[in-house]
């Protein structure tokens, strides 16, 4: 999440960090990393939104003894990130109003907390300048989302090694042996900033391997969101969906984006194949979907409290465009047919699972606060997970990933290994990542 707007001071949190950490405080400096979170979640919907986000009051981040509560619970190898940028040459930019993500280039070390269910701390520190990392993290981000949105091939060389290789070498190399060696045993990353949108999954070391072929995946916009999904899960415990309980929409007639005055409104391009993906979903699910001119806000509204699988196959605008950050494109009817973010946050959602598979997610800025702001609301307002497309599926048929994971998860009721399962079984005929690594699962796995 952004804290170094270009009207706003260093992050106070990851400084206080650096210094318990060279204290050896570590297990200190993962409570304040949690601090950090929270208050950089808030100040993002206030500065964005101009509300803050629902957290219930009782709640604040939470203390050693709930992070490692949360592991147990959950069973899971918790990895959480955090990305320490150079404070002074940071202020020195802030005075000559540089572009936005050239603070990229200042990130000097990566902070990571691995949390074992045992509750078991451990803490590896990555040099980000050191001269054996001749390329930016953020370039390698960079390069692989730009590849994705030129619809080229996903791996493509940077000075003859693929971005793949190098973001498993920052990410994943130094924790390696702290892993589980169970396949089936979780791993939820919490990454920070512009690491939202990796694609944790399709991650590979020097021996080809994909992280998904080694592990059960998911994420989490910090260890607070994961405890927040438990007390969600406590309201209201998870079911199986009945027919009537679930919101599938595909392709709607698609709204348009109102630009300034002088300038041309955008539109949104209709997607045949979302809509093939909601009437798959809906077989599956044995219910109707809304297709076309029945996906429209209002009909929207009054189903989403009461689903307990919500399901958009749209355009979900991530950033913030023409003011729509967090949006979802539905049919215009009498409304500009946006549903958005403050909007879901006026909701009380009941869903165990919310599936955003959108298209236009996080084109635009090289950041994660899209992701985080959509995940975030739909978590705050009640859901229990989100599974979210990091990019957009080219298929011209689309492949059967997505309803792999539901065929999966109807029988066995475990979302994370589900989707596994499923990446697994599409990677056997399109084996690149491009093709099965587009979708992630965020919250209670």
């Amino acid at each position: 999440m952004n804290l170094y707007g270009q009207d706003q001071p260093p992050d106070i949190y990851r400084g206080f960090q650096k210094v318990l950490i060279a204290q050896n405080r570590i297990q200190n400096a993962l409570e304040v990393a949690e601090q950090g979170r929270y208050r950089a979640l808030k100040n993002l919907f206030i500065t964005r939104l101009g509300i803050e986000p629902k957290f219930p009051h009782s709640n604040t981040p939470p203390d050693l003894a709930r992070i490692q509560k949360v592991a147990k619970t959950f069973n899971a190898t918790l990895v959480e990130y955090s990305i320490i940028y150079n404070d002074n040459q940071i202020s020195q930019l802030s005075g000559y109003r540089l572009p936005f993500d050239d603070h990229f280039a200042y990130a000097e070390a990566l902070f990571i907390w691995l949390v074992k269910p045992s509750g078991d701390i451990t803490f590896r520190k990555v040099n980000l300048k050191a001269e054996t990392n001749k390329i930016l993290l953020s370039t390698l981000v960079r390069s692989l989302r730009e590849s994705i949105n030129a619809k080229s091939p996903i791996i493509p060389d940077i000075f003859c090694h693929p971005p793949l290789h190098y973001l498993y070498q920052f990410l994943i190399q130094p924790i390696a042996d702290l892993l589980p060696s169970n396949p089936e045993s979780r791993v939820i990353f919490i990454p920070q900033d512009f690491l939202f949108l990796v694609p944790f999954c399709a991650l590979q070391d020097s021996d080809g391997s994909y992280l998904i072929e080694k592990h059960t995946i998911s994420m989490a916009p910090s260890i607070f969101y994961l405890e927040l999904t438990l007390e969600n899960q406590r309201i209201n415990p998870a079911k199986f969906p009945d027919p009537s309980d679930c919101l599938i929409v595909g392709n709607p007639i698609m709204p348009s984006i109102y630009r300034p005055i002088d300038e041309l409104d955008a539109s949104l391009s209709a997607l045949p194949n979302a809509e093939i993906e909601a009437l798959q979903v809906a077989e599956l699910l044995e219910t109707e979907a809304l297709i076309g001119l029945d996906a429209t806000k209002t009909t929207v509204l009054t189903k989403i409290t009461t689903s307990q699988i919500i399901h958009f196959a749209t355009h979900i605008l991530g950033e913030d465009k023409g003011g729509l950050a967090g949006a979802i494109a539905l049919t215009p009817s009498p409304n500009d047919g946006f549903l958005r973010l403050f909007e879901i946050l006026q909701q009380k959602i009941n869903a165990e699972l919310v599936v955003l598979s959108g298209y236009d997610t996080t084109h635009g800025k090289l950041w994660g606060d899209g992701v985080v702001m959509i995940t975030s609301g739909f978590l705050g307002s009640g859901a229990l997970s989100l599974i979210l497309s990091l990019w957009q599926n080219n298929f011209d048929k689309p492949p059967s990933l997505i309803k792999d994971f539901y065929h999966n998860w109807l029988q066995t009721g475990d979302k994370a290994l589900s989707l596994r399962n499923a990446m697994l079984a599409t990677m056997k005929e399109y084996p690149q990542p491009q093709n099965w690594a587009w979708l992630v699962l965020i919250g209670h796995p």
